[in-house]
């Protein structure tokens, strides 16, 4: 599914229709976080004051320029995850992470999964058939246990900024279950 609306941190808000008929109910980019950035800026900094040292100045402007975009090209791309939950022409909510596509009538059971159980939720008893969103930057995650005989995955975690958001987008029937021991 191709995706060409502005990438925007965090959104609740259903927006518009498209051509095709489908609205956006929530949506949000899991960039890295700002001390990130910081971190980085100081590598290029270190790292160009290395390669300029006792020689002219090219040996600083172009080690600083090529840093410059390697680094933030390493960020901009560990940033390109988007979770967005969209409802079509005929009702049906879709949950999008990544380039994975799910719709809201196979999932059976939801959870939200606060950051204290992630360590546990990503551990031992881990399913390795099941679908996996998960950055180290984003504390809570969703999951989403599925009744499809179809697909052989059992359920899907994804790591989201708002599982509260997430879920009473996605499945609203569900998500006062779901929520009720996660605060």
């Amino acid at each position: 599914m191709t995706d060409s609306r502005q990438p925007d941190s965090a959104s609740s808000a259903p927006s518009g229709n498209g051509a095709d008929g489908v609205t956006t109910i929530y949506r949000e980019r899991q960039w890295v976080p700002w001390y990130w950035w910081l971190a980085m800026a100081f590598v290029v900094a270190l790292l160009t004051a290395q390669f300029g040292l006792n020689r002219n100045e090219y040996w600083i402007y172009i080690p600083a320029v090529l840093l410059s975009v390697i680094g933030v090209w390493v960020l901009v791309t560990m940033s390109n995850t988007v979770i967005a939950v969209e409802q079509d022409a005929d009702g049906t909510r879709w949950l999008i992470a990544g380039q994975a596509n799910l719709p809201s009538d196979v999932v059976s059971r939801s959870l939200a999964v606060p950051a204290t159980a992630k360590r546990n939720a990503m551990g031992r008893q881990l399913d390795p058939a099941a679908f996996v969103v998960s950055h180290g930057w984003v504390p809570e995650m969703v999951m989403l246990v599925l009744d499809d005989p179809e697909d052989s995955t059992p359920y899907w975690l994804v790591g989201c900024k708002n599982p509260e958001a997430l879920l009473r987008a996605f499945v609203p029937e569900q998500a006062d279950a779901a929520l009720a021991d996660f605060h």
